[in-house]
């Protein structure tokens, strides 16, 4: 609590130093955001780690979906016991990698069953290989 709270305190002090020194505004708002990023990476979060399949089907949509041109109808995606199943059609085999790559990295993730396919291609089974 006591490096949050000396953290906290950086914060205050470069703000006021940034705003001193500094006529700009766009520069006293970078020099404290930079900071305050700097105080949420130390500050612990305590409870995401215990997300139930619900939410964690919300975050994995939110991770393969962050691309603006990321293909989103005709997917889905359902989580079960935390691992994530992705379904549907998407353009290219590029969009069926990234999206079991990007599903990856969500956080509580135990693995993910990338049932994607290309249009012309059959659909993969569920039970036709290991889950990654």
């Amino acid at each position: 609590m006591r490096t949050v709270l000396t953290i906290a305190g950086g914060v205050a002090a470069a703000g006021a130093a940034a705003a001193y020194f500094s006529r700009n505004r766009k520069s006293v708002r970078r020099a404290t955001n930079t900071m305050k990023g700097a105080v949420h990476s130390a500050t612990p979060h305590f409870g995401s780690d215990d997300a139930d399949d619900g939410t964690l089907a919300d975050r994995v949509k939110s991770e393969i979906f962050r691309a603006h041109d990321a293909p989103k109808s005709g997917v889905s995606v359902d989580v079960q016991a935390g691992v994530a199943y992705l379904r549907g059609e998407v353009p290219s085999d590029e969009w069926i990698e990234r999206f079991g790559t990007d599903a990856r990295k969500v956080r509580g993730i135990s693995g993910v069953k990338n049932l994607l396919h290309t249009p012309g291609t059959p659909t993969p089974s569920v039970n036709g290989g290991a889950v990654s």
